[in-house]
C-alpha cells in the first residue's frame, strides 16, 4: 500500500499521465452520453425505412436526433466539466453555431456541384463539440475571473446573465466560421484517410496501434476520442461502420485470459477465469491489461487477435449500428444485429470475427506461456506469488525497474501485513474510500462493489465506498484506490489521501489490507 508522499514522476510518466488525462477529458464528454447513444441506436433499429418495424413518423426523430442532440449534449457535459452549468450552456451556444455553419458550408458546396454528381452528407459536429466545449467553458471562466468582486451589489444576476449570452453569442460566431471549417475539413481528410485504408485494405494495421495503446490505458480516448466520431459520420453516410469494432472487439482480451485460465499460474491463473466472465460479458476490458503487462510480449497476442478481428470483418462486410459501450459481446450483438448494419447476416459476420480473434490470441498466448513457464515456476517457487515472478521476470527483461512494476507489489511504502501495524499506515481516519478508473463507471464500479461487501462483512458501517473518475477526485477521499498504471495521476488529483495500488479490481489482496486497516482504525477509536 502507498503513502501519502508523491514521488518524483519521470518525463515517460509525466507524457504517459498526460495522455491519459487528455484522453480522459475526451471520454469524460461522450460516456456520460452513451445512453442517448443507446436511444437513438433504438429509434434506428425500429422505425427507419429498413427498421423492424418502419414507421415514417418516429422516424423523422432519428435525423436531428444525432445531428443537433447528441452534439449539444456532448458540448453541455464537456463545458460543465470545465466550469459548471455557466460553462456548459455557453459551450452548447456555440456547438449551435459550428452546427449551423458546417450545413451552411455543405449547402453551398452541393450546390456548386454539376448536375447529377454525388452529393455531400450533413457532417455531425461531435468533434466540432469536443472542441468548442473546453474552448467555450475555460474562456467564459477566465472572462468571470476578470470582473469577479468589481460588481456593484444587486447588479450580479444582470452582469452573470448578460456576460454569458454575449460571450455565447461571439463563440457562436467562431463555430460558424473557423471552427465549422476547420472540423468540416478534418473530417473529410480523416474519412478519406479511414476510405483509403480499406480500399488497399491496410485497415488492420491500426491494431499494431490500438491493442497496444488500450493496455496502458487509452482505451477510452482512441475509442470515445477518434473512431466513436468518424464511425457516427459513416453511419450517417453508410448505415453502420467497421469503426465501431476496432477497439470494442471482446475478443482478444478474452482469448488472453483464456489462455491464462488454462495455461497460467499461481494467482493469475486462479482469477482469470472470473476476469474473462467480466471482460465479455461486462464489457470492463480493463480486467485484462495487468494480464499483458506482467508479461508485455503477449501484446503481440492481442495484435495478432486485433488484426484478424478487423481482417474478418473487412472481409465479410461486418459493422455496428452504434458504438458498442461498454464493449461486451452484449452491446456489439444489439449493434450488430440492428437492420441499418445488415441484421442476423451481419451478426453471424461479427461473431466470426469475435470467435477468431479471441483463437487467435488464445493460441498465440498459450505459445508464449508455454515458452516461458520453466522460468515462471522457478520463480514462483521462489516467491510463492505469480504476479510477483511476472514481475520479477519483466523488471529482468526490462534491466530495470519501474514506478508501474513497484506500484504491482505495493509500491516503496511498506504494505500491510508486512510487520508493521496497519494503523501505523496513515494517521488520517478512514471514512470515505473511493475507487477510480479512468472513467469512473466500469472497472472502479467493480472493485468498490467487491470492497464494499467485504467492509459489510468485516461488521463496519460507518465507511462510505465509491467509485468515480480520476478527474472528479477531490479532498474529501480520505484512501483512493486504482489501477496501477492509473495512481500517477490520482496522487496529483488528491495528494493528501492514502493512494492503494492494485493491479486487479477484481480480487486484489490490497482489499483485505484496508479492511485490516480500517478496522484496527475503528478498534484504537473505541
Amino acid at each position: 500500500m502507498t503513502t501519502t508522499s508523491v514521488p518524483a514522476t519521470s518525463g515517460g510518466n509525466r507524457a504517459r499521465v498526460g495522455v491519459q488525462r487528455f484522453g480522459t477529458f475526451l471520454s469524460g464528454m461522450i460516456m456520460p452520453n452513451i445512453p442517448a447513444l443507446i436511444a437513438w441506436g433504438i429509434f434506428t433499429a425500429f422505425f427507419i425505412d429498413v427498421g423492424w418495424t418502419p414507421n415514417a413518423d418516429l422516424s423523422t426523430i432519428v435525423g436531428p436526433f444525432i445531428h443537433y442532440l447528441l452534439p449539444i449534449l456532448i458540448a453541455y457535459t464537456g463545458g460543465s466539466i470545465v466550469y459548471g452549468i455557466r460553462g456548459g450552456v455557453v459551450a452548447s451556444i456555440a456547438t449551435m453555431g459550428a452546427i449551423a455553419g458546417s450545413d451552411k458550408l455543405v449547402a453551398d458546396f452541393n450546390a456548386a456541384l454539376p448536375e447529377g454528381a454525388s452529393q455531400l452528407n450533413e457532417v455531425h459536429m461531435f468533434i466540432g463539440a469536443m472542441i468548442l466545449a473546453p474552448l467555450a467553458a475555460y474562456t467564459m471562466k477566465w472572462l468571470d475571473s476578470l470582473w469577479e468582486g468589481k460588481i456593484r451589489a444587486g447588479f450580479e444576476m444582470l452582469v452573470n446573465m448578460f456576460s454569458a449570452g454575449i460571450w455565447g453569442f461571439v463563440m457562436a460566431v467562431v463555430g460558424f466560421y473557423p471552427i465549422a471549417w476547420l472540423v468540416n475539413g478534418l473530417m473529410t481528410i480523416l474519412g478519406n484517410a479511414v476510405n483509403w485504408l480499406v480500399e488497399f485494405n491496410l485497415l488492420p494495421l491500426t491494431s499494431i496501434l490500438i491493442e497496444p495503446a488500450k493496455v496502458f490505458f487509452l482505451n477510452n480516448a482512441i475509442n470515445h476520442g477518434v473512431l466513436t466520431p468518424l464511425g457516427l459520420q459513416q453511419v450517417d453516410d453508410q448505415g453502420s461502420s467497421i469503426l465501431f469494432l476496432l477497439e470494442a472487439n471482446p475478443g482478444p482480451g478474452v482469448g488472453l485470459l483464456l489462455a491464462f485460465t488454462f495455461f497460467g499460474l499461481g494467482a493469475a491463473r486462479a482469477s482469470a477465469p472470473g476476469a474473462a466472465v467480466i471482460q465479455f460479458f461486462g464489457g470492463i476490458h480493463e480486467v485484462y491489461f495487468p494480464y499483458a503487462l506482467m508479461k508485455p510480449t503477449l501484446i503481440l497476442a492481442l495484435i495478432a487477435g486485433g488484426m484478424t478481428g478487423v481482417t474478418t470483418n473487412m472481409i465479410g462486410s461486418g459493422a455496428l449500428a452504434g458504438p458498442a459501450a461498454p464493449g461486451s459481446i452484449i452491446a456489439v450483438t444489439a449493434q450488430a444485429v440492428n437492420p441499418s448494419a445488415g441484421g442476423v447476416p451481419n451478426l453471424l459476420v461479427v461473431y466470426l470475427s469475435v470467435l477468431l480473434s479471441a483463437t487467435v490470441t488464445f493460441v498465440i498466448s498459450w505459445v508464449i506461456l508455454r515458452a516461458s513457464r520453466k522460468r515462471d515456476l522457478e520463480a514462483l517457487a521462489a516467491t510463492d506469488d505469480a504476479f510477483g515472478a511476472a514481475i520479477t521476470q519483466t523488471e529482468n527483461a526490462k534491466g530495470k525497474s519501474s514506478d508501474s512494476l513497484r506500484n504491482l507489489r505495493g509500491g516503496a511504502a511498506t504494505s500491510v501485513g508486512g510487520g508493521v501495524e496497519p494503523s501505523t499506515m496513515t494517521e488520517r481516519q478512514i471514512k470515505n474510500i473511493v475507487f477510480a478508473c479512468d472513467a469512473g463507471m466500469g472497472s472502479s464500479a467493480m472493485g468498490a462493489s467487491v470492497l464494499r461487501n467485504k467492509i459489510k462483512k468485516a461488521g463496519i458501517e460507518d465507511v462510505t465506498v465509491v467509485n468515480k473518475a480520476i478527474a472528479n477526485l477531490d479532498a474529501s477521499a480520505d484512501l483512493v484506490i486504482t489501477q496501477n498504471q492509473l495512481t500517477d495521476r490520482a496522487r496529483q488529483q488528491t495528494p493528501n489521501s492514502v493512494h492503494v495500488s492494485v493491479d486487479n479490481f477484481m480480487n486484489s489482496p490490497r482489499y483485505d489490507e484496508v479492511v485490516e486497516l480500517v478496522r484496527d482504525q475503528h478498534q484504537d477509536g473505541a
